[in-house]
């Protein structure tokens, strides 16, 4: 009871020095104020662990963050070295033609539009020579003479036995005629008469066998002189006086060139062959004479591939009137118009190799393989004509390996596209 009473009545405050009320010094607490205070607190201490959760939170992240981030990076740095590494960077070339107006130019035999070698016909000793090597002589002129002492014997012998034979063709023609009388009176038989008659045509016709040796040696006795079979210059003389001349032994005596005008051979391989016509012009070059070109014109071919060399045999013909151009001279004729447009070249680099035959590698829009075939035509070392499979927009990998494969991704190096070498 006391101490209801007590709590029924408020405690007086103590006055200030004027006599006013002051102010609690600390404030009366109820139950409901405690409770909520305690609820104050524990929301407050609630709140604080929570920020000190999220600020432990942030810091752990951030640390992830820092340490994580650079392996990533690096991860990502290996993965595209790794990738680069599986597919191969090739670098491209595109094929190129070669100067239009170079024309073909193949090596040429030059030849004299007319050649002989004399040789001797008659067994003897060279009596005289009367040419040596660089005259012009003409048609039909004396070039040597050779003794022919044993042919000289055979030819009086054969006109002696010519002449027994008409003594005997003489007698046997007497005595048919005398037995053909005597016939006629039975004095004879016929057989007897028919004997001489055959005796007189036997006689008769060893007399024209003897003519024909006769004439026989005449005739070789008249190449005693050697002489030349058309004009032109007598490029050997391979003979002297006192040798001894055996006919059909091979040795030539003279050997005779016409060379105002001359035949040129080429050999125009397969791949040009439909680019030569007969009246076409060309240009003969001579290494001894630079920048000088002689004009020729082809006259006719073979018409027929050489089954060894697949080339077309062309002849052509030049003028050499001034004497300006040796016969078996090295030269090289070139065709201006033999071909309209002049085949790709690329570097010999770019070539495969295989079971399959030549190929390059291309590479397509797409960054792919393609292997094709092509037909190469001359090599100039370094780089090669291609006749067929390119065209100039293709782009050719150089130095392609040779596990090489169609569909093949590649990746193409920058900057590295170069132009091949005419």
């Amino acid at each position: 009871m006391k101490e209801q009473e007590m709590n029924s009545h408020p405690i007086a405050e103590p006055k200030g020095d004027h006599g006013l009320e002051q102010p609690p010094l600390t404030p009366t607490l109820s139950p409901s104020d405690g409770e909520r205070e305690k609820t104050t607190g524990r929301i407050l201490h609630g709140f604080v662990r929570s920020k000190v959760a999220w600020a432990f939170g942030a810091v752990v992240v951030i640390g992830f963050a820092v340490g994580m981030v650079p392996r990533m990076k690096q991860r990502g740095v290996a993965l595209q070295d790794m990738q680069a590494l599986v597919i191969p960077t090739v670098s491209v070339t595109s094929p190129t033609r070669g100067q239009p107006n170079d024309g073909l130019v193949l090596p040429a035999e030059v030849r004299p539009w007319l050649e002989a070698s004399i040789y001797a016909r008659a067994n003897g000793y060279l009596k005289r020579w009367l040419v040596d090597i660089g005259a012009h002589v003409e048609a039909g002129q004396l070039l040597a003479e050779i003794d022919t002492p044993e042919l000289n014997q055979q030819l009086e012998q054969a006109q002696a036995n010519l002449a027994l034979a008409q003594a005997n063709l003489e007698l046997a023609k007497t005595t048919d005629i005398r037995w053909e009388e005597l016939l006629k009176t039975a004095s004879v038989s016929e057989q007897e008469a028919a004997e001489k008659a055959a005796a007189r045509a036997t006689a008769s016709a060893n007399v024209e066998a003897v003519k024909a040796e006769v004439r026989r040696l005449q005739e070789l006795q008249a190449f005693q002189r050697v002489v030349a079979p058309f004009a032109g210059t007598i490029t050997l003389r391979n003979t002297d006086i006192g040798d001894l001349i055996a006919a059909g032994s091979g040795r030539e005596l003279f050997h005779l060139a016409q060379t105002k005008a001359l035949r040129i051979y080429v050999r125009v391989p397969q791949t040009a062959a439909s680019g030569i016509s007969v009246g076409q012009t060309a240009d003969l070059m001579i290494p001894e004479r630079p920048g000088r070109a002689f004009r020729g014109k082809v006259i006719t071919t073979s018409e027929a591939m050489s089954a060894t060399s697949r080339t077309l045999l062309t002849e052509l013909e030049v003028d050499n009137s001034r004497g300006q151009i040796f016969a078996d001279t090295y030269a090289e004729v070139r065709f201006n118009d033999s071909q309209s447009d002049a085949p790709l070249t690329l570097p010999a680099n770019t070539l495969l190799f295989r079971a399959e035959g030549l190929q390059v590698g291309l590479v397509g829009p797409d960054n792919r393989v393609e292997l094709r075939n092509v037909q190469i035509g001359r090599d100039f070392g370094q780089t090669v004509e291609v006749l067929t499979g390119l065209a100039p927009e293709d782009r050719v990998i150089l130095n392609p390996a040779d596990s090489l494969a169609a569909g093949e991704s590649v990746r193409v190096a920058e900057g590295t596209t170069v132009v091949a070498a005419k």
